[in-house]
């Protein structure tokens, strides 16, 4: 099941994907939102609400809004692949090197990201994330996967001329990171290390790899994260990115004002979003960040 958040109607829906439709659940399952349906425990509710009812929307009279609107938590894995960890000089890290995300970056499938005005260097990263479905502390990896509601595409946007000097200012700026375009159940996925992630930039493939390829896996960072912190149902959690990202290449690969972003994985669809700038198509180039 494809499990959305979506805008129609003047109001912030949720539903199930059918066909070239959406079978709308608030009122049928007597949710507001997506985490909450997931709070509830209510995936199967709506399963069966799903395999029941016709669309009573069509995907092409909504907009997309992040799977998970306002989770939480947003915590994302860093250098979580030897290639990536390669190309920018790195040692793999000994432990999944965490850091977070503010709701406010999130964009929805066939949005906008927002370049920053102060920034020449805006760079993708494409990811797999995971939804956490069932909450808890002190996770056994043998038993994380018990904990996830389902996974999705993502983007890390980065600001890089801000990341050299703060990780959460370079990944923190409104409007960085695209998320859905829907989240795959866990059951539909029950071996995400057989997925693929491929990033396209303008159609041009950046990106390729297969999740095996982690150095830490899904059930270790879910282990890890639910060490320092309780996870909650609808929190997300970033996997990393693989190699190829726009700044280690020669020479550098920005993104701008009018790019097509794509990230693609097997078993889960393909996230679309284009890039604007800040401050408007007139304005004059930004200036360097001090």
């Amino acid at each position: 099941m494809k499990l959305l958040s979506f805008f129609a109607d003047g109001k912030a829906l949720f539903g199930a994907l059918s066909g070239d439709g959406v079978v709308t659940m608030n009122e049928r399952i007597g949710q507001a939102t997506l985490r909450g349906a997931l709070a509830a425990n209510a995936i199967e509710e709506m399963r069966k609400v799903a395999k029941a009812e016709k669309p009573d929307r069509k995907l092409a009279d909504i907009k997309f809004m992040p799977a998970i609107p306002r989770p939480e938590k947003i915590l994302c894995a860093g250098i979580n692949y030897r290639a990536h960890a390669a190309e920018t000089g790195r040692a793999p890290p000994r432990a999944p090197s965490i850091f977070s995300r503010f709701a406010d970056t999130l964009v929805g499938h066939e949005g906008e990201m927002i370049r920053p005005r102060v920034s020449r260097e805006f760079d993708f990263e494409g990811e797999l994330a995971l939804i956490i479905g069932r909450p808890g502390r002190h996770i056994k990896a043998e038993r994380a996967l018990e904990h996830v509601a389902g996974y999705t595409c993502f983007v890390d946007g980065s600001v890089r001329d801000y990341q050299k000097f703060s990780v959460t200012a370079g990944k923190n700026f409104p409007g960085t990171g695209p998320l859905g375009p829907w989240i795959v159940t866990a059951d539909e996925i029950s071996d995400p290390r057989r997925l693929v992630l491929m990033t396209r930039l303008n159609g041009a493939e950046v990106q390729r790899s297969s999740i095996d390829l982690l150095i830490h896996s899904i059930p270790e960072i879910i282990a890890f994260c639910s060490d320092f912190t309780a996870l909650s149902a609808g929190d997300v959690i970033a996997t990393g990115t693989p190699e190829g990202v726009g700044q280690r290449r020669t020479p550098p690969l920005w993104m701008k004002a009018g790019d097509t972003l794509e990230v693609e994985i097997t078993g889960i669809g393909v996230l679309r979003t284009r890039v604007a700038d800040e401050w408007g198509d007139n304005h004059p180039a930004p200036r360097r960040a001090a």
